[in-house]
């Protein structure tokens, strides 16, 4: 499928050239920023049949030198990154070359945003969280000094009962920041969600098992059935 792609004051764009209208998907990249990584996702969702906006968060910042991705994250406004994804929503919707549905789909600090923007009522029909951090009682979202209350006003575990789409989402049992336990949790807080939701959790696999710029994370195999049933799952929810 050919697709086009350019950059917009949101982020980056990828769509197929398609004679009929296709859903939308907006991206939410890793704590380390839109990347070449991230883009070449988007153009491989955008391959698969979708319209990808792979949303910028940092593109109000001047410059962006992350030396500890904990304080990094635990420093970012929540309710500021939700309302850009409200924003990258919106603008999908309205571009005609889309049919108005929209899905999120995010990797680690974006997988929890993803997760966050399915339990906000932010429109999106649909919710694919890969290895998104889930606690700030403990691992790196953690400050025994505590978070700002206007920055982290809620913690992603605490939001899933409030899930008001369908959700698929992916965890490694070997993610050495997303404990089991914490997986376990998010499974009882969906069971009483509004909306349905499925839990994978992929074997021997850790953090960032999507990631095939790091040889030491991917797992081919973990990351191929994965997108298999990504494509399928947001196929299926955001049809038109």
């Amino acid at each position: 499928m050919t697709i086009r792609t350019e950059t917009v004051e949101l982020g980056f764009l990828a769509i197929p050239e398609s004679e009929s209208a296709v859903p939308g998907v907006v991206m939410v990249h890793d704590v380390w920023g839109l990347s070449d990584h991230t883009r070449d996702l988007a153009k491989r969702l955008a391959n698969d049949g979708f319209a990808v906006l792979a949303v910028d968060l940092y593109r109000r910042e001047r410059a962006v030198e992350i030396e500890n991705p904990g304080v990094w994250m635990r420093e970012m406004s929540d309710p500021q990154v939700l309302e850009d994804l409200r924003d990258a929503a919106g603008f999908l919707s309205a571009r005609a070359q889309t049919n108005g549905r929209v899905g999120v789909v995010g990797f680690c600090m974006g997988g929890m945003y993803a997760l966050m923007a399915g339990c906000a009522q932010l429109g999106f029909a649909a919710s694919v969280p890969f290895y998104g951090l889930l606690s700030h009682r403990h691992g790196i979202l953690h400050d025994e000094a505590g978070l700002d209350p206007e920055r982290k006003p809620h913690e992603p575990l605490a939001m899933a009962s409030e899930l008001d789409c369908p959700l698929l989402a992916f965890f490694g049992d070997a993610d050495e920041f997303v404990p089991m336990d914490d997986v376990r949790a998010l499974e009882r807080a969906f069971a009483a969600a509004p909306a349905p939701a499925e839990v994978v959790v992929v074997a021997g696999a850790g953090h960032a098992f999507m990631n095939d710029t790091r040889p030491d994370a991917y797992r081919p195999a973990a990351a191929a059935e994965a997108w298999k049933r990504t494509v399928a799952f947001l196929r299926e929810e955001l049809a038109g």
